[in-house]
């Protein structure tokens, strides 16, 4: 074998390589099976379609044919010289576009791409909305890993965004001119081009990116099949057809990294004179990266602006979007780009969906604001979430970006007329509030399940259903009962706050209930109808106490409905004022208010029992125990809860089942109380898990995990640690989805206050 090499060293690679496999008498099989290189790679390098292995390959192929040294040289030798020179590549020929020198954050993404960046014919799928710095990682990634890629790193961009996306063939052209093939030398099928560009990968340790990708089709034939290449791709679509990729998507940047980037573009010493204003900016351009680099732009263009003069400009949401541009780059120009891809449907859905006021929204209202079907609106919305328009944070639910919601809005505004966007909010709302008033009634011991001949766009078929409707598109609902009310619609408005009523006991942290309440009794009073606001007064003096803790205000409102209601001649609605104004008065610790509450209480149960309302007459028997127990007259108080845990059990009480029920879980738990006061531990551990068991039938968060906290106190007295500490650990869960973090906070002190079980 060493007397031919002089004749060897002139041969191409793929002939060599082909003697030296006869004269050790292997088929290409047995040699792919002793080297550990492909079959077909041999196949091609014999071929002569791959000419210049990696020497990685070579040194595989010489041990596998026990290649004598100057056999080894030989075909080393030949590979080096079948494969291109670095000067033979096209002068300019996808050269990298300049990169920033104020590259901010995407620390995460640029250390997984280093991960990547060692395996085999690796592909990474860069995506997100327009502006968010897609190129700007990738040129990024490429400085940062040239060190890894010693045959090159290429940039092609495909034009996704153009009207005519570049095409797989031209494509294949210039990545193959590139990397050093001529011109005369590329094939013409466009199948041919991408398996000589598949080859020639194979062999080369390099760094390609495609940039700005339209689609999967235009991607696949761009792809690499093999070798120590890696391939980094953008796109404003999520390509999510592509096999085999490690998608990679984009958020925006922290708020901390958006002020770091302005920093970086305007100097350290001008940010520093006003960090207040830099901020605010950076919150304005919604930490959109090409929008803090046009800001910062601005800035660094007008010396004598501050950045809370930009802020203060930008503060405009009708003029934002217009003002995020410097001389060729503009937030509106980049969102049209994409806002252009979309079908009509997916248009339309787009710019009406700008009149949602809730941060997030479904199919059901893009249904009835684009006039589509269930099944065309969520593909609209796939659409938007396609090309970055939209974001999808779970599934069903879909939000804007704060600058791409003022973009929709300006469409919105230049492409339909005023009419034409008023008709499309009414019937946004119309739809909101009657499916809310639906959903409500399934709380409502009169209702309970609509009417047979109901239909909408969401299945209503139980209380679960109704609560997550109400709880989801609650900021959307509510939006649309403010523009109820703004327009005089308030017969609307007060049917929508009396079906909320029992419900809103379930969702008590909500935190937007007196607004709600607030708004129905001023819609009753506008219609003249006191007996109507006495009852909305009333659910608004609730909220007060319970929602605000402003128990002088809930007291006064509940004896403005008091008063209306005796206008009224309202027997019924006299007993809910006095008994809300004692829930009140319970807020207020001083002894005149309780024993004012006191009396409150039996005149309620005196006007419920002339009305015949026992559910409001069980509200305000188990008030006067409590009302007792308050006034520390213990043994009266549970002499008196006791009677009425047994009345209230007695079916001839009456009234509705799960309000009476509950009734008998408050007055347990009044019980439980008065023994917790007396001392009396484990009678008030019994009591209060009878309590909870009633309570737990109408989950009222709050009310179970007051009788927690107490049923936690009365186990740490009879030295039932573990026992308590489930208590109290079940009573902070309930604090913390009650967004009540006091009382979680009290209550997590009582729990770090029990010593660990030994061992």
């Amino acid at each position: 074998m060493g007397q031919r090499t002089g004749e060897m060293v002139a041969e191409s690679f793929g002939a060599l390589l082909r003697g030296m496999r006869h004269a050790a008498r292997l088929t290409i099989e047995e040699l792919s099976h002793a080297s550990g290189v492909s079959v077909r790679a041999i196949g091609d390098m014999e071929r002569g379609a791959s000419r210049g292995p990696q020497r990685r390959t070579v040194q595989a192929l010489a041990e596998a044919l026990r290649l004598d040294e100057a056999g080894r040289a030989a075909l080393s030798e030949a590979a080096r010289a079948g494969r291109p020179r670095q000067e033979a590549h096209a002068p300019g020929a996808c050269e990298l576009p300049r990169g920033v020198g104020d590259f901010t954050g995407r620390a995460r993404e640029l250390g997984l791409l280093r991960e990547l960046a060692g395996e085999d014919a690796v592909v990474a799928a860069v995506s997100g909305t327009a502006g968010i710095g897609k190129t700007a990682l990738a040129v990024r990634a490429a400085g940062h890993l040239a060190d890894l890629f010693p045959d090159g790193c290429f940039y092609l961009d495909l034009r996704g965004m153009d009207e005519v996306p570049l095409d797989p063939g031209t494509a294949l052209s210039r990545l193959l001119k590139a990397l050093g093939v001529a011109e005369r030398r590329i094939p013409a099928d466009e199948e041919e081009r991408a398996g000589r560009y598949r080859a020639l990968l194979r062999e080369r340790r390099c760094l390609v990116i495609l940039d700005n990708a339209a689609h999967e089709a235009q991607i696949r034939p761009l792809l690499p099949s093999g070798g120590p290449v890696m391939t980094l791709v953008t796109s404003r679509r999520p390509l999510a057809g592509l096999e085999g990729v490690r998608q990679i998507p984009l958020a925006h940047l922290a708020a901390g990294e958006s002020a770091e980037l302005l920093r970086g573009i305007v100097g350290a010493e001008r940010a520093q004179e006003d960090p207040g204003g830099v901020a605010r900016v950076a919150s304005l351009c919604g930490n959109l990266p090409l929008a803090l680099r046009i800001a910062g732009n601005r800035l660094q263009s007008r010396p004598g602006w501050t950045a809370g003069q930009l802020a203060a400009l930008l503060s405009d949401e009708g003029r934002r979007v217009e003002s995020l541009a410097a001389g060729d780059l503009s937030v509106a120009a980049a969102f049209a780009l994409s806002y252009r891809q979309l079908s009509l449907p997916a248009r339309r859905g787009f710019r009406r969906l700008a009149l949602v006021a809730a941060p997030d929204f479904g199919v059901p209202v893009t249904a009835v604001l684009a006039e589509l079907d269930p099944a065309g609106a969520e593909d609209a919305l796939e659409e938007l979430v396609d090309l970055g328009l939209l974001q999808s944070p779970y599934p069903g639910r879909y939000r804007f970006h704060d600058l791409v919601r003022l973009f929709a809005r300006s469409r919105l505004s230049e492409e339909e007329p005023e009419a034409e966007r008023r008709r499309a909010r009414e019937r946004m709302d119309a739809w909101l509030l009657e499916t809310a008033t639906v959903a409500g009634r399934w709380f409502e011991p009169d209702y309970g399940a609509p009417p047979a001949d109901w239909s909408s766009l969401v299945v209503l078929d139980g209380q679960p259903r109704a609560q997550e409707w109400l709880m989801a598109e609650g900021e959307a609902w509510l939006a649309a009962l403010r523009e109820a009310a703004r327009l005089g619609g308030h017969a609307r408005v007060v049917e929508v706050a009396e079906a909320m009523h029992w419900f809103s006991d379930l969702w008590m942290h909500w935190g937007h209930w007196p607004e709600v309440f607030g708004l129905s009794a001023a819609a009753a009073r506008a219609m003249g109808d006191r007996a109507q606001e006495a009852v909305h007064l009333n659910y608004l003096s609730w909220a007060q106490t319970y929602c605000l803790a402003r128990y002088q205000e809930a007291e006064e409102t509940a004896l403005r409905a008091l008063e209306l209601a005796r206008q009224a001649g309202d027997v019924r609605q006299q007993g809910w004022a006095l008994t809300y104004a004692t829930w009140a008065l319970w807020g207020r610790k001083d002894q005149e208010s309780r024993v004012t509450a006191l009396e409150h209480t039996r005149r309620a149960a005196e006007c419920f029992q002339r009305a015949g309302d026992a559910d409001g007459l069980a509200q305000a028997l188990v008030g006067i125990g409590n009302c007792l127990r308050r006034l520390g007259r213990l043994e009266e108080a549970l002499e008196h809860s006791l009677a009425m845990v047994e009345r209230l059990r007695d079916p001839s009480f009456g009234g509705s089942p799960a309000i009476v029920r509950h009734a008998v879980g408050a007055a347990l738990d009044v019980v439980g109380e008065s023994y917790l006061d007396l001392g009396r531990w484990q009678e008030a551990a019994d009591h209060y898990r009878q309590a909870l068991a009633e309570l737990r039938s109408r989950p009222i968060g709050r009310a179970v995990a007051l009788s927690l906290t107490h049923l936690g106190r009365a186990l740490v007295n009879l030295e039932r640690a573990e026992e308590a500490r489930a208590a109290f650990r079940e009573a902070v869960e309930l604090y913390e989805t009650a967004d009540d973090s006091v009382r979680a906070a009290r209550v997590l002190g009582e729990l770090a206050r029990l010593t660990d079980p030994p061992g």
